[in-house]
């Protein structure tokens, strides 16, 4: 039982749990989807909804050290604006013309994307453990998603998950870089008042409809009202989803906690099991088991960097706590 607390209190442990309350925004914000909803409209509610939640507790955090945000102007605008607002954003335009599990997967093409960048950055290129673990990830990414039968192939779309993919990279980035002047639930709170003042403003230009609808959803075998749909997308996927991750990320480093983050697929297809009846197959399954071993390669890899660089200098094993092993994190 103490093994089990320890490990939900660790990094790790805190990153599963984002990714897994994550993971049930697809099917809160489908059942809405289904009652007339419009994307848009979903989005700007979840995030005006959680910014609202947050807003208070992020005043108290702060208590009264209002120069933390003058401080941080530009993490938490950088934050709600593409880790926010552009990734949601860009991964609807991607699925207005790609199927959704292609989209999805060029989104997450983002952890790739990272260990490209710090082997550029660094000029360290990636060890055996953390290519494999890359590998194995992106193949059970693909294996869970089931990608079979004819895939609608579009060149705009591809470059519109590609940009979601991006945005979730920089995403990974500002939540990881270690900064004891900007609470996580500040950042959480700041970013998502960005982000839904940013998707307010692009429904209002017109680039994205904003349809609402009061009719009941549909949850399992339940019939609800349509604020429990609203609720869970707003509380459980929205509020703790970020400020979990947020905390995660600057525990586990940008690189980790992304290959973490792939788990988020495997539960919402569970997700999609338990609340929308759709049973997932025995190969979504064996992807979800070759995402885990590839997370768990990494993690290894980066627990073995750090021993490492503890035995060469004492110092690192300090500094390594929360970083990259070699491999910094750039600054917003």
């Amino acid at each position: 039982m103490a093994d089990a607390k320890g490990f939900l209190a660790s990094g790790l442990g805190i990153a599963i749990i984002s990714s897994a309350v994550f993971g049930t925004s697809g099917s809160f914000a489908k059942s809405m989807l289904e009652t007339g909803w419009s994307p848009g409209a979903a989005v700007a509610v979840r995030l005006s909804g959680a910014a609202l939640i947050l807003l208070i507790p992020a005043v108290v955090v702060l208590r009264g050290r209002w120069h933390q945000l003058k401080d941080n102007w530009l993490t938490i605008l950088l934050f709600g604006l593409i880790g926010v607002a552009g990734c949601q954003l860009f991964y609807f335009n991607a699925v207005a013309r790609l199927s959704v599990g292609v989209a999805l997967l060029l989104e997450y093409l983002a952890p790739v994307m990272i260990v490209l960048w710090l082997w550029i950055s660094s000029r360290r290129r990636p060890r055996a453990l953390t290519s494999a673990g890359a590998l194995l990830s992106l193949a059970g990414l693909v294996l869970v998603l089931d990608l079979t039968g004819s895939v609608k192939v579009d060149f705009i779309g591809v470059l519109w998950g590609m940009a979601a993919a991006v945005c979730l990279v920089i995403y990974f980035f500002i939540t990881a870089k270690e900064n004891d002047t900007l609470p996580p639930l500040v950042l959480a709170s700041g970013g998502l008042v960005v982000g839904a003042v940013v998707m307010w403003l692009v429904g209002a230009v017109g680039l994205l409809p904003m349809t609402f609808s009061t009719a009941n959803t549909s949850l399992g075998p339940w019939e609800t009202p349509w604020w429990v749909s609203v609720g869970g997308l707003v509380i459980l996927a929205t509020v703790l989803a970020y400020v979990s991750g947020i905390m995660a990320a600057r525990s586990l480093g940008s690189k980790v906690a992304s290959f973490v983050s792939l788990t988020e697929v495997l539960f919402a297809v569970l997700w999609a099991w338990l609340l929308l009846g759709e049973l997932p197959g025995s190969i979504q399954l064996l992807g979800g088991l070759l995402i885990v071993g590839g997370v768990v390669l990494v993690r290894v890899d980066e627990l073995r960097g750090d021993k490492r660089a503890a035995r060469v200098d004492p110092v690192a094993e300090r500094v390594l706590d929360h970083a990259n092993d070699v491999e910094p994190v750039p600054g917003p």
